[in-house]
């Protein structure tokens, strides 16, 4: 076991690195993280206030910053939070934030209306880990070195009723639409579920990985497991309590872990200096970790869709796009020749760039908000199309979700031309005009076949204005006998056939 292993087992948080450098036995960052934010000394929690903006705890000096995330700028670098070594916190839907004090051993109460201070702190032992609020509004508070969690009323702002026994070292909780919590009990590396109704234990805890530290509740019920020593994510079914997928391999050191409501999970690797990114309908890791911070500890996804990253190493916190969604594509058809021009709906489409059937799609423009993509669409071969947008975050697809479809045309046959006494050819010539029905254009370059009865009269090809002309002088007297003569365009992958019939005039 390395040391950095033994340090997350034994206390709750990492010891503390020089800012800028990587710990020992952690990975340098791919690339600087874009944008970062500076908070406090070594941040650990990240909770939205119920208007939106973002709570950062910093375990180091003992307070809490406030970042406006409309701006991503902060509107508060330290507030006092009247502990010490506040940790992972949540806010209620009272307005007040809960902050586990794990040096302190108590619990201070933020209004978030006002960012002052709601009385004393609440007195918690057993080294208060991290909050998190149950259906009664109410919230939980995992005690890392009493293996247990306790209650506070929100209303009275109390320790309710006595501790609920779990396994070693809980950390980090979640609660699934069915109302049970969920504890990451790092040191026993399982996880305990809680009745939140009745603040009792149901069933066996559950075996995840090694080090299991936090939580994050998927919107198809899933619950989803960090594992810091194992470096995976163990899930579990909420509905059964059974492990669905023991392990799905992420960055080093995974600590926090947040869902989003398009469905993606992210990790913060400390280990890395990276966040992983796993669509949970696969439940398979999506494109390359995202490099941000010195030890990423802690990330919450906004409503707004951006993901923030506490970087406990570097004193800062990370913000990124989130991974794109796709709602919908119109129109859904276009032709095969290309040139349709598209509108891509869904969620965080900033910086995208798109592709139908595999072929980049040109004239790109994503509006303001990241809703919404215009885009002119490739040529393409007739039938069903897979249209992918990517952004730096990753990458989502509507499968089959464009249809090529080749033009219609139009073929027009000029009436061949005659006089019987004397017998004398005043058009010379077989007309027949191809033209494409979508653009409304002649289409050169095309074969047409001339004919009358059974009899092939020849062939010739379309010109600039998509006629094709074929001399009669010899085969009239069969056009006559036939009473005219077809003119035939068998079609390609990106053009319909068509056919054209035409008689003789005899003036």
């Amino acid at each position: 076991m390395s040391t950095d292993v033994q340090i997350a087992a034994q206390e709750l948080l990492p010891i503390p690195s020089p800012v800028g450098h990587a710990a020992t036995g952690q990975v340098a960052a791919a690339g600087p993280e874009d944008p970062t934010i500076a908070v406090g000394t070594s941040p650990v929690g990240l909770a939205f206030t119920p208007g939106g903006d973002l709570y950062v705890t910093n375990s180091g000096s003992n307070s809490v910053t406030l970042i406006d995330t409309s701006t991503d700028t902060v509107t508060i670098a330290s507030i006092p939070e009247g502990g010490t070594t506040p940790s992972w916190l949540t806010a209620a839907p009272n307005g007040n934030a809960y902050i586990p004090n794990n040096g302190s051993a108590n619990v201070s109460v933020l209004n978030t209306a006002t960012n002052t201070l709601v009385g004393a702190p609440i007195p918690l032992s057993g080294g208060p880990a991290a909050a998190v609020v149950v259906p009664s509004g109410n919230v939980y508070v995992s005690q890392f070195f009493a293996n247990s969690v306790s209650l506070i009323n929100t209303t009275t702002n109390t320790v309710t009723g006595g501790p609920i026994a779990v396994g070693s070292n809980p950390v980090g909780m979640a609660v699934a639409p069915n109302g049970n919590a969920y504890v990451a009990n790092r040191g026993s590396n399982n996880v305990t579920v809680i009745d939140t109704a009745t603040n009792t234990v149901v069933g066996a805890a559950i075996p995840v990985g090694t080090q299991p530290n936090f939580i994050a509740i998927a919107p198809n019920g899933n619950a989803y497991v960090a594992n810091i020593a194992s470096s995976n994510v163990t899930v579990i079914d909420t509905t059964t309590n059974t492990v669905l997928v023991p392990s799905i391999p992420v960055g080093s050191s995974p600590w926090g872990i947040a869902a989003a409501p398009n469905g993606i999970v992210y990790t913060a690797n400390l280990g890395a200096n990276n966040v992983t990114v796993i669509d949970t309908s696969t439940n398979t890791v999506v494109g390359a970790a995202i490099p941000v911070g010195t030890e990423p500890i802690d990330v919450a996804v906004a409503p707004n869709g951006k993901v923030y990253v506490a970087n406990f190493g570097s004193n800062s916190v990370s913000v990124f796009q989130g991974a794109p969604t796709l709602s919908g594509i119109s129109p859904n058809h276009g032709s095969t020749a290309g040139g349709t021009v598209v509108t891509i709906t869904g969620t965080n489409l900033t910086g995208a760039s798109v592709t139908i059937g595999g072929n980049p799609a040109t004239n790109v423009i994503v509006n303001a908000a990241g809703t919404q993509i215009t885009a002119t669409t490739p040529p393409g071969a007739a039938g069903p199309a897979t249209v992918t947008v990517a952004t730096p975050s990753g990458t989502a697809s509507l499968v089959n979700g464009f249809t090529y479809v080749a033009d219609a045309t139009s073929l027009t046959a000029t009436p061949a031309l005659a006089k019987l006494f004397p017998p004398h050819v005043f058009y010379p010539f077989l007309n027949a005009t191809l033209v494409d029905l979508v653009t409304g254009l002649p289409v050169p370059g095309q074969t047409i076949t001339f004919s009358t009865g059974n009899r092939a009269l020849g062939t010739a090809i379309t010109n600039a204005e998509g006629t094709a002309q074929l001399s009669e002088a010899i085969t009239f007297p069969l056009i006559l006998a036939n009473d005219g003569y077809t003119a035939a365009f068998a079609g390609t992958a990106g053009l319909l056939p068509s056919t054209a019939n035409a008689g003789v005039i005899i003036p």
